[in-house]
């Protein structure tokens, strides 16, 4: 649909899975002309997502063929349209999940984009002229200059690029549920993507931090490499049942399906749980830890531009980066296999142009 755009003109390499056998291959695709409000960006680095996994699948049912993956997306500007005044060229930027919303619904003039219900994505959206959008596994992007953050000078591209989706998934309901306080004590279910950037958020602002995992082999990674206080083993009824009541708030990352009724005990009386991963079918939600604690489960996506800028900044602040493993282009394909088994520590973000890395 793209190349038939009238102005798409511009010719793009990048890859692409062309059917839901996922495999990833080189694509040369259009992208538009750079608009009066866009900006256009020399790809350096795109963190591959899970996220990424589902579209190239088409596990969700709504993949639109060619896919061209990606919402992890850091580079430099190399034009700008007459009407962007925020950016110039040369400038650090990153591009996460948003592509274009409708600009007008309470939801965009208040910055939370992300809850526009015309909201349309870095990839497999499709933009205001009408093409598909294609994303951040290729060399250059053209995007609305609304959609776009700095980046800190402080901050590595290669590692920053995560945080574009990874990083404002858990800071926006940190932020909302005032979690970032020092001294309140963090769970943190999940030590993947998503989990080992909550834990250096609730450590920067001082908070006693818990990791629930599954997984005991994690421990001394959780506790030496990322700084949490305590470990939790999440099958373990005695360890689950000796906290208790202990935590005010839980951010649980986890994508695969498990019950939320023995997460939820941890809390206090009037505690939060905030959930970010996505299961594929239902969770087990039991009432009484519910009723009988006065807890709150609540849901969050990404987070408005706004908000994105300025987890960005608290990010620079703090020398907040992801935990990542680099790959080339020629990899993704592995790259993509290990992450559908969890193999990482803990983003594979591909270097779209190793040879020319500013």
């Amino acid at each position: 649909m793209a190349e038939t755009t009238p102005n798409h003109t511009q010719t793009v390499f990048g890859w692409a899975a062309k059917d839901s056998s996922g495999k990833i291959t080189p694509f040369v695709f259009k992208r538009r002309k750079n608009g009066v409000d866009d900006v256009t960006i020399k790809i350096l680095y795109c963190g591959m997502c899970h996220t990424d996994l589902h579209y190239i699948k088409n596990d969700w049912g709504i993949t639109m063929y060619p896919v061209v993956p990606g919402h992890e997306i850091t580079g430099i500007i190399t034009m700008v349209g007459s009407n962007v005044s925020n950016f110039k060229v040369g400038d650090r930027v990153g591009v996460g999940c948003l592509a274009a919303s409708c600009l007008k619904c309470e939801f965009c003039k208040d910055s939370q984009e992300n809850y526009c219900d015309q909201l349309q994505f870095t990839y497999n959206g499709i933009f205001w002229d009408g093409s598909i959008t294609y994303g951040g596994y290729s060399q250059m992007l053209v995007a609305d200059n609304r959609y776009v953050v700095h980046i800190p000078d402080s901050l590595p591209l290669d590692k920053a690029a995560p945080l574009l989706c990874a990083g404002i998934t858990v800071f926006s309901p940190m932020k909302q549920h005032n979690m970032l306080q020092p001294g309140k004590k963090l769970g943190v279910v999940g030590l993947g993507g998503l989990g080992h950037i909550a834990v250096k958020f609730g450590k920067a602002f001082g908070l006693h931090v818990t990791v629930i995992s599954t997984s005991p082999s994690k421990e001394t990674e959780a506790k030496m490499r990322l700084g949490a206080d305590d470990f939790l083993v999440s099958t373990d009824p005695k360890q689950m049942q000796a906290c208790a009541r202990s935590l005010d708030f839980i951010i649980d990352t986890v994508s695969a399906n498990h019950s939320l009724g023995p997460i939820l005990e941890l809390l206090k009386i009037r505690g939060t749980l905030a959930l970010v991963g996505a299961p594929d079918k239902p969770m087990e939600l039991p009432s009484f830890p519910l009723i009988f604690g006065k807890r709150t489960v609540s849901g969050s996506i990404i987070g408005g531009m706004k908000e994105t800028q300025e987890m960005m900044d608290v990010c620079g602040k703090y020398n907040i980066t992801s935990e990542i493993e680099l790959v080339t282009p020629d990899h993704i394909n592995e790259a993509l296999d290990r992450l559908a088994r969890n193999d990482v520590r803990y983003r594979f973000v591909i270097d779209i142009a190793p040879k020319t890395n500013l």
